[in-house]
């Protein structure tokens, strides 16, 4: 179904730079120097900004309560409305056609939106599902993480037919998701501080850690391993497709976690109200404030080599350029 829109001109709170292509830069290679001035702007959107996406038409997309919005390389903002009261969530963005897909939190629905804003709605089974995390596996099949349900569903784009597979542990704040090297789909437990792994038939394997760590979002990384934020813990995790759990200690609160362009990890913490960016050693090798930021919770690779951050509470978006290069 195809909803109607409205376009509005942010106004930026810098020139944006000339734009320029930049060919981004392997784990370890020597690349541009880092940014140390400047290396921020933000963006004020008129709703509370969570989930965030890179998107069709070199834009990035997020989500805005009842409407999904994108920002192009301009800083111009359009909006296209879901349905009231959806409370639209995380995204992501389907490799195979570049459509974007949301979970509509308080409808219990996942939808996708194409780069024309044509958005296509599909009803999950359980009520409340909560949805959260998306995934797209390669059988054709959408996985979809299901705090409410306690479940993972699976979902027939095609068809439109759903099917929940309950996680063993109970109330255990199922949510986030990650396509792992092994076909499987990695998820977060976060009450129960767990990191879950389910076929994609529905068999489950669940990985314990600290009691408390509070686990947020999860990742697969360019080394073939899962990535994973513990706010608590003030630790990020990495574990194999094997179970070989690895952690490493990042100060502020991590939440939201990234796979950059440049090989490395973005980490937003939300008690520093700051990015880190972290390596496959699991150091901490930058980090830049997000002034005025109030609650950053998820983010996104860019343009470039630019890194984006949701910052719901404050209404608006962080765009965060890491290195000395120009914008593409």
């Amino acid at each position: 179904m195809i909803r109607s829109a409205f376009t509005r001109i942010v106004a930026a709170a810098a020139v944006l730079a000339a734009l320029a292509v930049v060919t981004p830069i392997a784990a370890g290679a020597e690349g541009p120097s880092i940014c140390q001035a400047g290396c921020t702007t933000a963006y004020a959107e008129p709703g509370a900004p969570f989930g965030l996406t890179s998107g069709p038409r070199g834009s990035i997309w997020f989500s805005l309560d009842s409407r999904v919005g994108r920002i192009n390389q301009m800083g111009e903002t359009t909006t296209y409305f879901v349905r009231s009261g959806a409370n639209v969530g995380w995204m992501t963005t389907n490799p195979a056609d570049a459509s974007v897909w949301f979970a509509e939190r308080a409808a219990g629905r996942v939808g996708r939106i194409t780069a024309n804003g044509a958005i296509t709605e599909y009803l999950l089974p359980t009520f409340p599902a909560v949805p959260q995390g998306i995934v797209f596996a390669p059988n054709g099949f959408v996985y979809v993480t299901e705090q409410g349900a306690n479940a993972v569903a699976r979902l027939n784009p095609t068809t439109g037919q759903v099917n929940d597979f309950a996680v063993p542990t109970p109330s255990s704040t199922t949510q986030s998701g990650a396509l792992g090297p092994d076909g499987a789909i990695w998820f977060i437990e976060r009450a129960a501080a767990k990191v879950g792994r389910m076929t994609p038939d529905g068999q489950f394997t669940e990985y314990p850690l600290t009691p408390g760590a509070f686990p947020n979002r999860i990742v697969a990384g360019p080394d073939g391993a899962l990535w994973f934020t513990e706010l608590n813990a003030n630790k990020i995790g990495r574990i194999t497709a094997d179970g070989n759990l690895t952690e490493y200690p990042v100060a502020g609160g991590p939440v939201g976690i990234a796979v950059g362009k440049d090989g490395q990890l973005y980490v937003d913490l939300f008690r520093a109200r700051a990015v880190d960016r972290v390596n496959l050693s699991g150091q901490v090798t930058g980090q830049w404030a997000l002034t005025g930021a109030v609650s950053p919770l998820l983010l996104t690779t860019g343009f470039g080599l630019d890194v984006w951050v949701a910052d719901g509470g404050g209404h608006q978006l962080f765009r965060l350029t890491p290195y000395n290069v120009a914008r593409s």
